[in-house]
């Protein structure tokens, strides 16, 4: 199957188009966006040389299903899934800011402290905890939403001082940060899995604060199998992860974390299909279903979204 990493679509009432690392989003008249998830992945904020196969497909799908779970909690973006690589919705004001949340000291977190930092982001971290233990509730974690290049940690304060949003709905975003994190553990935990931490983005409509975005997929979030955790965690051992951090582990073991002048390691054709295998995993244990595999094409994609649109 071959991975779709760009798409040039001419759609109905068609406006302007963003290319993200992953997404390719296009207005569609005056209030909805067609967000298709291409098969592009990212570490390190690079965009990666190879596509892999099926990777839009099982985050469009995941996020859809999250977005569903969640959608007594506060309102969201979502209102059709026209192929499973597209997700149509409202076209929000976003606020320049990615909540991040975390219940265990892993990825990002563990390696600014165990380079002997104990405060992220304004947060104190509690001295002799070690890789991947929980905290002693969730931490909030947030950064800035970089169009191009890194995204950077960020605190409260700061957020606050740079107007990015009001104290009242940085206060609201944070008791939505924690009430869907919250929910999306539940539903890992009765799946065998660990949510570990993840990241939200929200924007506004109408003055109404509404959650964007892909939620609780492998790229905005860490899993750990449940079964085993402790043992691991007693053990100094690895965790048994699904997230995209075993592709950021590659990319480490062969010399690349995204620094000026280092160079992607090659994606042979297997390590393209062990990530695929992964994303596939991912999926299945997650929503509890099995991932069918069926051919797809841009220019199927594009009719997709024509002929939902033709019906509205």
């Amino acid at each position: 199957m071959k991975a779709i990493v760009s798409t040039d679509f001419s759609l109905p009432g068609q406006g302007g188009k963003y290319v993200g690392k992953v997404r390719d989003v296009y207005e569609v008249g005056e209030d909805l966006l067609a967000m298709v998830v291409t098969d592009r992945i990212s570490a390190f904020d690079v965009v990666l040389p190879a596509g892999i196969p099926y990777k839009g497909q099982i985050l469009n799908l995941i996020a859809a299903k999250f977005l569903d779970a969640t959608s007594d909690i506060l309102p969201n973006w979502k209102i059709a899934v026209p192929n499973p690589a597209v997700t149509l919705g409202l076209r929000c004001e976003p606020f320049k800011i990615e909540m991040v949340i975390r219940g265990y000291l892993a990825g990002h977190a563990w390696r600014e402290y165990k380079a002997g930092k104990r405060s992220l982001c304004g947060v104190a971290l509690p001295e002799g905890m070690v890789e991947n233990q929980a905290f002693p509730e969730p931490i909030i974690t947030p950064t800035t939403k970089a169009v191009e290049g890194h995204d950077e940690d960020i605190s409260r304060e700061e957020i606050l001082a740079y107007g990015l949003a009001t104290e009242e709905e940085y206060s609201q975003l944070e008791r939505y940060t924690r009430a869907i994190f919250a929910r999306g553990q539940e539903i890992a935990a009765s799946r065998g899995l660990i949510l570990v931490d993840t990241k939200y983005e929200f924007g506004k409509k109408d003055g109404r604060i509404i959650l964007m975005d892909e939620v609780h997929t492998p790229d905005s979030s860490r899993y750990f199998y449940k079964e085993g955790y402790e043992e691991r965690l007693r053990k100094g051992e690895p965790q048994r992860q699904l997230s995209k951090e075993f592709v950021r582990e590659w990319l480490m073991a062969n010399g690349f974390r995204g620094r000026e002048g280092e160079k992607v390691p090659e994606m042979t054709p297997q390590v393209v299909e062990g990530i695929t295998a992964r994303y596939i995993e991912l999926y299945e244990h997650i929503t509890g279903e099995p991932f069918r595999k069926t051919e797809y094409s841009a220019a199927g994609i594009e009719q997709d979204i024509k002929d939902y649109l033709s019906r509205k």
